[in-house]
């Protein structure tokens, strides 16, 4: 298949749409924590500790509440997971991915959007998501979708 002027103007469109979103701040600023959090043993071996619980969490779920060690599990997953969203560099990092993602749903929204009002954008809340339109009324918004 041969890509026409029109597509080929459009993917350098889209690498440069790529370009200013890689060095905005919300960019930069993820990836520092990315790096900090790589960076550092504590915060390692906390995540370590959190994904060996899930495996065995997972195990456990297979036989529910009848497993012997459910409730042990249960709660050792919960006091892990506490102990690691505390993490100073846990939280810094979850917060720049969070606004990354803001960040990428904002722009994903705008290019659909632009396109067609219809076309449904995943904002990362799943009750807006759920109550989104998904553009099959053919009503023109008439179902109380816009």
């Amino acid at each position: 298949m041969l890509a026409t002027i029109q597509e080929m103007e459009l993917l350098e469109e889209t690498q440069l749409l790529a370009d200013v979103i890689i060095q905005s701040e919300t960019f930069v600023e993820y990836m520092e924590a990315k790096k900090q959090l790589s960076g550092n043993e504590e915060a390692q071996r906390l995540i370590a500790d959190f994904n060996r619980k899930k495996e065995q969490h997972e195990e456990v779920q297979r036989f529910g509440r009848y497993h012997p060690d459910y409730d042990q599990v249960s709660k050792d997953i919960r006091e892990l997971k506490r102990k690691m969203d505390k993490h100073e560099y846990v939280k810094v990092f979850k917060k720049a991915e969070k606004e990354l993602e803001g960040l990428l749903n904002e722009v994903s929204g705008i290019i659909a959007h632009s396109v067609s009002d219809t076309i449904k954008v995943p904002t990362g809340n799943p009750f807006f998501d759920s109550m989104s339109c998904s553009g099959g009324c053919g009503s023109g918004k008439g179902c109380s979708c816009g």
